[in-house]
């Protein structure tokens, strides 16, 4: 392999998006060990499993809007490596296949191990999930469902279901402790479709920001920031979570300067390479209630 085809291959994944995956395991893998059930082993095959979809979501959604014509070339959105003829579309056919299967080896050993058969509607619920955010005939991501789906499975489904696949308990505080997670994680999504507005209402699909439309999508942004902040404030009143994680507040002045981003830049299409700071508040935000939550409980 070329190391211009290596690199196409790591540009086609999205490497710096990994941490949508990392944050809510390591949560769900804290919450485990401190119920007194931690199993290295079967953490990593959860781990591997959840970057297998997690990377097949991400090929999936290029495949699909590129063989179906819905991406002509002039969006931003993606990877951009099929248009760029770095990848062949049967190339990244072939490893989506790979990748479902490896995932699947890894769910079926996970069953075997744990014998919880309840994790099976929800590993066809990730699968799915991965596959028809662009695939026909379902889409979701056209229907403006995206940022749910994503906040789903990479908030409860990961945080609430590694800690239930490593304890065999399912808890209250497991899932609660999942949602600011799964609202920051659906605001980077949110944030990546601001840059291609324009060209999603052109083909027919009508994200989350196109039904919202122009006049909108800034008071859009700043009420998932609102409604972070919120709960995590009203997880330490109800007790979920200890009163340090309020410390997650001192964020607030680097999502306001996305805030400001996004109203000062006069071209919505020069967004797209300036959600670093979306990602650096999903991150730190995440750090901070998994270490609050390490020293704790």
């Amino acid at each position: 392999m070329s190391n211009d085809t290596l690199k196409a291959w790591v540009q086609a994944s999205r490497p710096q998006f990994f941490i949508a995956t990392i944050i809510p395991l390591a949560l769900g893998g804290i919450l485990a060990a401190q119920a007194g059930h931690w199993d290295t082993t079967t953490w990593l095959v959860i781990l591997l499993a959840s970057f297998l979809v997690h990377l097949n979501t991400n090929l999936a959604n290029d495949y699909f809007e590129y063989s179906t014509g819905a991406d002509d070339g002039e969006a931003i959105g993606g990877s951009r490596v099929l248009q760029q003829g770095r990848i062949t579309v049967n190339q990244m056919f072939a490893v989506l296949i790979l990748f479902y299967f490896l995932a699947l080896l890894c769910g079926l050993w996970l069953l075997w191990h744990t014998k919880l058969w309840i994790l099976i509607p929800i590993m066809l619920f990730s699968f799915f999930s991965s596959l028809f955010y662009t695939a026909p005939p379902i889409r979701y991501g056209y229907r403006g469902l995206g940022e749910l789906f994503v906040g789903l499975n990479m908030g409860p489904i990961m945080v609430a279901g590694t800690a239930y696949t490593l304890t065999g308990d399912f808890t209250i505080r497991s899932l609660m402790l999942s949602l600011p997670i799964a609202i920051l994680v659906a605001l980077i999504l949110y944030y990546q479709s601001l840059s291609d507005i324009d060209d999603d209402r052109a083909i027919g699909k009508f994200t989350l920001a196109v039904k919202l439309g122009r006049k909108h999508i800034l008071p859009g942004f700043i009420a998932f920031i609102a409604l972070n902040y919120t709960v995590i404030a009203i997880l330490v009143l109800l007790q979920f979570v200890h009163f340090a994680a309020l410390l997650i507040w001192l964020t607030l002045p680097l999502a306001w300067r996305t805030v400001k981003l996004i109203k000062s830049t006069p071209n919505i299409r020069d967004l797209h390479d300036k959600g670093g700071g979306v990602r650096k508040l999903y991150l730190l935000n995440g750090l901070i209630l998994i270490i609050v939550i390490a020293l704790t409980g």
